[in-house]
């Protein structure tokens, strides 16, 4: 196990009924600026709950933070902060919300052009406290503190961490996640379940405690992501989403253990240059790029093979192969499709991605740095 510091100050507040909560966490003299995408917390009475909880506090709401949220309509949220004399942020929704709301607490206390938080990994020293309400389990940002954000006239999509951007604490309450159409929980599944395999499926390291807990997190995955699609009101199938979900990337997993994250790199600038939801862009991308790098992970993929998909016969690379056929399957019965050509994208567009990863400085990716440039040409292809 390689050395490592875990700290996570983020406070979960879970189960149903627990929106309430919130009148004993934000501060009662608070100033709120209540962000949030659609519509949706409105018709399904989450909005309403959260306005009851904040009593007497002065609030405003911003909504329309996109599902890839823009630094254009964040920067509009920070104005309308600024306006209002806002002192507290709350995201109510998934992750793009809170992720927004992140970058949102950030740009109100920086000095400078808020985009060189991301472009040029200014250090983030300070933000506007935050808290959230979670109402779609996939990405995590509910305990931990990173961010991404697409710039829509750059065309790019990038990313920042801070420790002054952990939520303060986030309320999951699994009862809000009923009235979610299909798409969004199955994108949530194949978000967590990627998020898992960027932590786990790289090189042994002895981290026995890592590993386990990742592959218990894949199997619950592996179980309750189809019964979510057919059981939408089962609420301990969504308690337990939601929960692996939050674990996916809150840190735990992740400590003492080498880290990959070149899917989630070439997913993004699908997503910024096709509009691709990211689950989609991560179905695309993981299983090319576990094809094109099976070697490197010869060792991992077999124990994969062998606790997440009960694969123990045939040759090795005939059970590294079926272990890559399942994770497609089950992206697929997740209903979410797994080829370029799925999404009407030709090879045509490899060339713009390659080029945007190399602007990016996206060059030495994945666990050991040898995802270079042409390793992530010949993913998309196998892609495609």
């Amino acid at each position: 196990m390689q050395n490592f510091t875990f700290h996570n100050p983020t406070r979960i507040i879970f189960g149903e009924g627990q929106i309430a909560a919130l009148d004993a966490h934000v501060p009662p003299n608070a100033r709120v600026l209540i962000t949030s995408g659609g519509g949706s917390i409105k018709s399904n009475g989450v909005l309403a709950q959260v306005q009851a909880a904040l009593g007497e506090r002065a609030w405003h709401v911003f909504s329309g933070i996109e599902p890839n949220p823009t630094y254009e309509t964040l920067m509009e949220a920070v104005a309308l902060a600024r306006q209002k004399n806002v002192d507290f942020l709350l995201a109510v929704g998934g992750g793009s919300v809170i992720d927004g709301t992140k970058f949102i607490a950030a740009a109100l206390k920086f000095d400078g052009e808020p985009w060189d938080i991301l472009a040029r990994q200014a250090p983030v020293r300070e933000a506007v406290p935050f808290g959230s309400v979670l109402t779609l389990p996939a990405t995590g940002s509910e305990m931990n503190n990173g961010s991404v954000i697409s710039h829509r006239a750059k065309g790019d999509k990038l990313f920042f961490t801070s420790d002054a951007t952990y939520p303060l604490f986030s309320v999951l309450d699994p009862t809000t996640t009923y009235s979610l159409p299909p798409r969004q929980i199955a994108n949530g599944v194949v978000d967590a379940f990627v998020h898992i395999i960027e932590q786990y499926l790289t090189y042994p390291v002895d981290a026995k405690v890592q590993d386990r807990f990742a592959e218990g997190l894949l199997l619950t995955l592996t179980e309750v992501g189809p019964q979510a699609l057919a059981e939408p009101h089962n609420y301990a199938v969504r308690a337990n989403l939601m929960w692996t979900a939050t674990l996916a990337l809150n840190g735990l997993i992740g400590a003492g253990v080498p880290q990959d994250w070149a899917t989630h790199m070439l997913g993004h600038e699908l997503t910024a240059l096709h509009g691709l939801d990211h689950a989609q862009t991560l179905a695309i991308v993981l299983p090319a790029m576990l094809s094109v790098r099976h070697e490197s992970k010869r060792a991992k993929l077999l124990q994969y093979a062998e606790r997440v998909w009960n694969i123990t016969e045939g040759s090795a690379d005939e059970r590294i192969s079926a272990a890559i056929t399942a994770t497609r399957g089950f992206f697929e019965r997740m209903s979410v499709a797994t080829r370029l050509r799925d999404y009407q994208i030709d090879e045509q567009s490899i060339d713009k991605l390659v080029a945007k990863l190399d602007e990016h400085g996206m060059t030495q990716l994945g666990e050991h740095g040898d995802v270079t440039l042409e390793v992530s040409r010949q993913v998309y292809q196998f892609a495609a």
